[in-house]
């Protein structure tokens, strides 16, 4: 029998998995294991072994845009044009396809405007000066997390209500209430946020039916990659989807679930045989990317999340042994960056490229010494997850006009733009035409285009006349011009540009150069839609079909300005995904990586570890400081357990020992086994627990707090008194709450 094209050259694990077609089925694959390869060539498979299957009978979810674009080129190269035509998306793209099609059915236009976080703190921070809730107690961030969190779990406003009657929780009572004004806002203007995507399809197939019915009955083979990164909302989004047919393809890896913190849940892929229980399981454990070395490193550290024997799964490779890894101990964190970069110099002498480096850390606030370092060797390096192209005011400016252009019930983007450039528009005229636009049930447009009934006088009445009438004349030539020409159009007939250029400087030098870098953006869309790369619904104009595109987009699809051949600088969170010859992690120190947290959280941090270890293919690099300067403040940490948790044949240990310190690494003795009794963590090197006399203080909810590390902080709960008084704090810098015992933590009460 002559073996299919789309198995030729892969192992048995992989080859089983594009073969075993029918019924659900659990690819657990590893760091490095070719799981996107089996997910094209098993797509491809079904296509050529299944006659009367079409394209669009297969849905692959990804949680990227660029992963579903790279998922598509490979497609692409299988089978040919016919590609086009399968639904390879993200859960985002796919439920705002599927909500445009039927957004009447829930009330909505079909070109409505999706927010971006900025612009649902913005609302939220309205709401609560309307409700006249300090923020100074009750932040945006704080309530937003909670409104994410109700979402991402699809509780709606009203549920959430029901919930809280009788409850004493005074945050949750505020974010219940903001919650509910929030999505009234964002309904009355025909708008949704990233989390209403997914939660409204989900409303969409409760209320009807026969659409959900539509959808099981297209979609007869399901795939879901990073299975184990879905929440609550997208895995009850799949069980829909999947529940006709149930040839459900899920692939993922329990080992690097990551991201809790935003909703993750790790049960949907640990229960995905409790959910099927005649389901398939593969484990894809043969690792192509890394050396012998890295791998057994890894699989040292992972094996402490399980007791034994649990263990799921366990890389190998026949990749080369490779060289030890190199576990360095600085000083403080100039002397850590000062290493990293006289190393690199040496790499570079040995035939490495700087694009073939990556450095991650725990935190974005780690990259201050390195970026000072450097710049002082003059070294190129680039930042990913520093300030986004699409972040800066301008580029915002724009979308804003574009998004009022192609739907008027915006008023969100119309807030941002009816007076930028100036317009002799005063806030108290732009509060009585929304107001007046409310009261009337008219868009903004709408609205400006009657100023005079609002009760606006003098000049606003005729610059609001005028400004509607430019705006409806802009949707009409958007129907028939070149985007990009179009673009052009709108920044000069605003004024926008002229604004730019009366204001002489380097700054506004800088944002009439990235307004004209937009460009590019349209050009390469437009180019996209001319060769029918581009999802679109029937009807919809190239300007919605653009604004869709890039309000899906996230930040792993946007690339900053590289500089070409330069080092990468990243969390390790953004690090997933990606794989580098030769990687530095820097921080290796408890309360830092691992992260100060309880010890229940320990075992994702501990999975973090391990998708920073194995993005390294050749060389990997592994540091710590005796002492680190964080937050304005020294501290003294002892070394990382992940550290320890490696055997040390693999480590290549350089540890200099300047006067008054000591080496406080032992070989082979790890407390932090999982299958030990004993969890005491490792003492500080120099500082000893001591009380903090946080205690002593009264704290209700709302108050504001400095803590050592993880600056400012607002007090959402507390629970007990004196010495068992406990706070539960959020911090804008980690955009989560903390659980503390104020008589250890160090904080301080914002006075």
């Amino acid at each position: 029998m002559t073996e299919n094209q789309f198995t030729i050259g892969m192992n048995p694990q992989q080859k089983e998995a594009v073969e075993y077609t029918e019924g659900p089925l659990l690819v657990m694959a590893g760091a490095g294991s070719g799981k996107t390869r089996v997910l094209t060539h098993r797509i491809a498979y079904l296509l050529s072994t299944h006659m009367d299957l079409r394209p669009w009978n297969i849905l692959a979810i990804t949680f990227t845009n660029k992963a579903a674009r790279e998922m598509k080129e490979r497609l692409e190269n299988l089978i040919g044009p016919s590609s086009r035509d399968l639904w390879v998306s993200t859960f985002h793209s796919m439920c705002v396809r599927i909500l445009r099609r039927h957004a009447e059915k829930l009330g909505y236009h079909s070109n409505f405007s999706i927010l971006d976080a900025s612009e649902t703190k913005t609302i939220v921070k309205r709401i609560l000066k309307e409700k006249n809730y300090d923020e100074e107690k009750f932040s945006a961030d704080a309530i937003l997390s909670y409104i994410r969190r109700w979402k991402n779990e699809t509780i709606f406003p009203e549920e959430v209500q029901k919930q809280l009657e009788g409850s004493t929780h005074i945050l949750q009572k505020i974010a219940c209430e903001c919650y509910v004004a929030y999505q009234e806002e964002l309904k009355r203007n025909d708008t949704m946020d990233f989390d209403d995507l997914i939660m409204l399809t989900l409303s969409l197939f409760e209320e009807f039916p026969e659409v959900l019915a539509q959808y099981q009955e297209q979609f007869r083979y399901i795939h879901v990659d990073e299975y184990q990164d879905t929440n609550h909302a997208q895995y009850l989004l799949v069980q829909q989807l999947a529940a006709k047919y149930q040839n459900l393809c899920v692939v993922g890896d329990a080992d690097q679930s990551i991201y809790a913190w935003r909703g993750a849940d790790i049960t949907n892929i640990l229960n995905f045989k409790k959910d099927y229980p005649k389901a398939k399981e593969i484990l894809l454990e043969q690792n192509y990317r890394s050396t012998k070395t890295i791998l057994n490193a890894a699989n040292n550290v992972i094996q402490n999340n399980y007791d034994q024997g649990d263990q799921l799964k366990q890389l190998w490779t026949d990749n080369e042994e490779g060289e030890k890894i190199t576990y360095y101990t600085a000083d403080d964190e100039k002397a850590e960056a000062i290493y990293i970069a006289e190393k690199m110099k040496e790499l570079i002498a040995d035939g490495f490229h700087y694009h073939e480096m990556a450095i991650l850390y725990r935190t974005n606030a780690q990259s201050r010494a390195l970026e000072d370092v450097f710049m002082q060797f003059n070294l190129p390096y680039h930042m990913v997850g520093g300030l986004k192209f699409y972040d800066r005011k301008e580029i915002k400016d724009l979308i804003a006009y574009l998004k009022v252009i192609a739907n008027p019930q915006d008023m969100i983007s119309f807030r941002r733009i009816i007076n930028t450039p100036k317009r002799g528009i005063g806030a108290t005229s732009l509060e009585k035409i929304l107001a007046f636009a409310k009261e009337q049930g008219l868009s903004a447009i709408e609205a400006c285009k009657n100023a005079s009934m609002a009760g606006i006088r003098g000049k606003a009445v005729g610059q609001m006349e005028q400004f509607a009438e430019q705006v409806e004349r802009w949707a009409e030539l958007s129907k028939e011009m070149d985007l990009t020409e179009f673009v052009d159009l709108v920044l000069e007939e605003s004024g926008y540009y002229d604004m730019l250029r009366e204001s002489k400087g380097l700054e506004n030098e800088t944002r009439m150069e990235n307004l004209k870098e937009f460009q590019s953006v349209t050009r390469a869309f437009v180019e996209r839609w001319e060769r029918g790369e581009v999802e679109k619904e029937l009807g919809q104009t190239m300007l919605s079909a653009f604004l869709n595109d890039l309000s899906l987009l996230s930040d792993m699809d946007i690339k900053e300005e590289e500089i070409p051949d330069s080092v990468a600088f990243m969390t390790l969170h953004a690090a997933k995904g990606l794989e580098f010859p030769v990687v530095f992690i820097v921080g290796l120190e408890e309360n830092l990586f691992p992260s100060k947290i309880e010890e229940d959280q320990i075992e994702e941090e501990r999975r973090l570890a391990y998708v920073g270890i194995t993005r390294a293919e050749k060389r990997l690099f592994l540091l710590n400081a005796r002492r680190r300067m964080f937050f304005g403040r020294t501290q003294y940490n002892s070394p990382s357990r992940f550290i320890e948790e490696i055997d040390a044949r693999y480590l290549n240990t350089i540890q200099p020992n300047p006067i008054g310190f000591k080496n406080t690494m032992t070989e082979n003795k790890n407390p932090y086994r999982k299958n030990r009794g004993y969890r005491q963590p490792l003492q500080k090197i120099v500082e000893h627990k001591t009380l903090s006399g946080a205690e002593k203080e009264s704290y209700q909810v709302g108050d504001k707090v400095i803590h050592r590390k993880w600056g400012e902080g607002a007090v959402l709960n507390t629970k007990g008194s004196g010495d068992q008084l406990e706070l539960e704090v959020f911090f804008n810098s980690l955009g989560e709450t903390r659980k503390l015992m104020a008589k250890y933590a160090p904080i301080e009460k914002k006075k």
